[in-house]
């Protein structure tokens, strides 16, 4: 496999995708260049057998689908991954004067990230800006592509304890440095405004986050490392995405989804707990004029693969893993359970996407958490609550989750592009939990 030209992709893909709005815009040109077209949420939709779509929702989730031509066993083949990754958002109101002439941006918390990862480091903003044009309000991304702020370290010699633990506190370790007397207040929204090429009194409102700028690389004496911002979940995103448009299945409809909001919670209009995706299911059935029971039975015979990150095992502490179902990089995808159900999985999903592996000839691990041990959640079990389908949660390993730079195996993007392509290339017939045959 081609793993260096992989990466680069993937690298290419997170770099054009600072924000959550640009992930999904980075998503919808990859799948115009393919022949994908737009069903905006708000107007009318026209679909047939044998065509390509997708829709958006907020500008920050999107949902795509293939209609298979025969749809003789009518049921749906999906992948979901998020779209967001831990970060501080700014505050609307966000300059904090002094001390003396300084300028700093008062941020809070966007998720669980490791907030001793974002010191350092050059940083920059990303997000959405709302626009008075006239007499309509405009949505705006804004990407500055230039190191304009620090969050600096307290110096050793005013924090002797600080290699013996030190809690940082993020209302006042946090904040970014913007000026040290060059800028004054107001100034940050006048560069927002010069950027977009606007008056800063057109600025209704701004969605706006830090980005790492700390560029990607492959790494290792043998290049068996990559390092990147945002791997969680963007590798997933990405890998599921080239899969899904790689993939063809003339007997079912394939759907990709990338929702939003899946680090705070995914309890929002965008993310994998909200009807986004009852409503573009529904949609595809009404539009196909299929009848309501159809929908039921073609529901009961979908299946999900949920794709977020896994832990691989740390090399030195590899006592935070559980004994034996612990994970390696460059050893293939993780598949994900947990018996309070934080993970979709179970022995059916489990054994449906593990012969998956084993048809595409990619390796498979599994992770479990210590049995002493909370593990987090992601978004196939909050999607469940919407539509309830069989479903299994995998992953790709990686070290240091939610740091603002995360490290992973150079092999693993490819052997999950691979494995996705062939769920999407199969015809998989779901007999209720009884059995299953999957037709390559």
């Amino acid at each position: 496999m081609k793993y260096k030209e992989i990466s680069e992709e993937l690298f290419s893909f997170i770099e054009k995708s600072p924000s959550m709005f640009h992930t999904i815009l980075t998503t919808k040109n990859i799948l115009e260049e393919n022949g994908f077209t737009y069903l905006p949420e708000g107007k009318v939709w026209n679909i047939q057998k044998g065509g390509c779509y997708y829709t958006t929702r907020n500008h920050s989730s999107v949902i795509a689908f293939k209609i298979g031509n025969k749809l003789d066993d009518y049921h749906f083949q999906l992948s979901a991954a998020h779209s967001d990754s831990p970060t501080y958002k700014i505050k609307n109101v966000s300059e904090l004067e002094g001390p003396s002439e300084y300028i700093r941006l008062d941020v809070e918390a966007y998720g669980g990230m490791i907030d001793s990862s974002w010191f350092d480091r050059p940083l920059t903003i990303a997000g959405r800006v709302l626009i008075k044009e006239d007499n309509k309000i405009e949505n705006r991304l804004l990407y500055i592509d230039k190191d304009i702020l620090m969050i600096p370290n307290v110096a050793i010699h005013f924090n002797r304890e600080v290699n013996n633990g030190y809690s940082y506190n993020r209302q006042v370790d946090l904040c970014p440095l913007f000026s040290a007397g060059e800028l004054k207040k107001g100034d940050f929204d006048k560069m927002i405004a010069d950027e977009l090429n606007v008056d800063p009194s057109q600025i209704l409102g701004k969605d706006l986050f830090l980005v790492n700028r700390q560029q990607p690389v492959i790494w290792g004496y043998r290049d068996e490392f990559i390092s990147c911002p945002k791997l969680d979940d963007l590798q997933c995103a990405f890998a599921s995405l080239k899969a899904f448009i790689n993939g063809k299945n003339e007997h079912a409809i394939n759907i990709y989804c990338c929702f939003d909001n899946e680090e705070v919670g995914s309890n929002t209009k965008q993310g994998a707990m909200s009807t986004f995706l009852y409503d573009v299911l529904r949609r595809i059935h009404t539009g196909l004029a299929k009848t309501e029971d159809e929908f039921f039975q073609a529901i009961a015979k979908s299946f999900l693969v949920s794709c977020d990150n896994a832990h691989a095992l740390h090399p030195n502490h590899p006592e935070k893993s559980d004994v034996i179902n612990r994970n390696y990089m460059n050893k293939g995808i993780v598949i994900k359970e947990s018996a309070n159900q934080k993970y979709t999985t179970d022995a059916f999903s489990r054994a449906l996407f593990t012969e998956i592996c084993n048809k595409a000839q990619v390796p498979v691990q599994y992770f479990a958490n210590r049995s002493d041990m909370v593990g987090g959640s992601t978004l196939g079990n909050l999607s469940n609550t919407q539509v309830s389908m069989h479903a299994v949660d995998i992953g790709l390993p990686q070290l240091a989750m939610h740091s603002s730079y995360e490290t992973a195996g150079i092999k693993d993007t490819a052997y999950a592009i691979k494995a996705l392509e062939h769920y999407f290339n199969s015809n998989i017939i779901i007999e209720e939990a009884e059995g299953i045959m999957i037709h390559d």
